[in-house]
């Protein structure tokens, strides 16, 4: 009778799979190179070009633009008045044009105090228009 020998240790029976590895990274690389990319179609249409010389058309609404500057000076619309007068200016410019919003922007180093009066008096002059408040940053 004979007996088969039994190998001594179980290494001799692992498969090495390095040779796989590198066959499968080397192709990896091929598809990666060789691929063709799709480009994506977006898309296309044609804006007006925008000038700052065109008026806006006659029937848009005048806006009401409180702004107060880091010093704390207000002015409507380019024109500097006093914070007693906000309200007043306010109710002028929307008798004129009943459509338009108030917009109250303060400088972000503004007095908080001089915004809020500001914004209480384009509120209380227009009580049915939109009013925006707005903090610019530096």
């Amino acid at each position: 009778m004979r007996r088969f020998a039994k190998p001594a240790d179980d290494e001799e029976n692992e498969i090495d799979l390095t040779p796989m590895l590198d066959v499968v990274f080397i192709m990896l690389i091929f598809f990666i190179v060789t691929a063709t990319f799709i480009n994506e179609v977006a898309l296309d249409f044609n804006r007006p070009d925008s000038t700052d010389d065109t008026p806006p058309p006659p029937d848009a609404p005048q806006n009401a633009v409180i702004n107060i500057n880091a010093s704390n000076v207000i002015e409507i619309n380019g024109r500097r008045v006093d914070i007693r007068a906000v309200e007043a200016n306010v109710r002028r410019i929307l008798a004129e044009n009943p459509n338009g919003s108030v917009v109250v922007m303060a400088a972000e180093t503004a007095d908080t105090g001089v915004f809020v009066e500001a914004a209480d008096a384009a509120r209380a002059a227009a009580p049915n228009a939109p009013v925006a408040l707005v903090i610019e940053g530096e």
